[in-house]
């Protein structure tokens, strides 16, 4: 499990600088909407303080900044440490985030000390998805939601070949222009192993989240996961 994420941090690292430009091919251009849905089902508010998971190039985190306003903080938080220093370069105007390198399996965080949190694409990439959820469930204040966002395998079998068809099609050979083309392949099989948004669901309500809901978006090929813990 250990050279997994290794692995996955190496991974991170690599694709950094194109990141978001793959994003953006990826979601045909969706990917801002998805994010700025996810934050908002997280409720952030003016003051909070913000987390943000796997945070990447930062873009889910300034939007936070925004939500949370001059009087609030956001932690963006990720383990590959190249991407969360393009994140820091390409953010130097946001000053009330904080850019943290950790592990979403061992938040370096105390207990009931989140407001909200968010996650995008990072939930499919950790190697303990039940850790992953105990550990949301341990930083967040009670009665306060985390929203987590990522690419599914759809149900309908006609979305899901041409899921595969694009991944196979226009993600990787756009990848592989950019030299990158290894690191993009790993995408189908992540899906295949992922939970659905069922399974998502019961997982983390045994993580301990009082209620949870997963809400399927682009037919499916998407989702977001909101969670809120117990109020006491």
């Amino acid at each position: 499990m250990q050279s997994q994420s290794t692995e996955v941090r190496s991974l991170f690292d690599r694709i950094a600088p194109v990141y978001d430009d793959l994003n953006n091919t990826l979601s045909l251009g969706q990917h801002k909407a998805w994010k700025l849905m996810a934050v908002k089902w997280a409720e952030p508010q003016k003051g909070d303080r913000a987390l943000d998971i796997c945070c990447g190039s930062g873009d889910v985190a300034a939007q936070l900044s925004d939500r949370v306003g001059p009087d609030g903080t956001v932690i963006g938080l990720d383990f590959a440490e190249e991407m969360l220093d393009f994140a820091w370069q390409r953010n130097l105007n946001k000053s009330n985030i904080q850019w943290i390198p950790g592990d979403a399996l061992a938040l370096p965080l105390p207990d009931d000390h989140i407001d909200c949190i968010t996650m995008s694409y990072g939930l499919r990439n950790v190697v303990d998805i039940p850790k992953a959820f105990q550990e949301m469930h341990r930083v967040l204040k009670p009665g306060k939601k985390a929203a987590i966002l990522d690419m599914h395998r759809p149900e309908n079998p006609l979305i899901r070949r041409f899921q595969q068809w694009y991944l196979d099609n226009q993600v990787v050979p756009a990848a592989a222009r950019l030299g990158f083309v290894e690191e993009y392949a790993y995408i189908a099989p992540s899906l295949d192993r992922f939970p659905t948004g069922p399974e998502q669901v019961k997982l983390a309500l045994n993580a301990g989240f009082a209620k949870a809901t997963h809400y399927p978006i682009a037919g499916g090929t998407m989702g977001v996961l909101v969670l809120t813990k117990p109020s006491t």
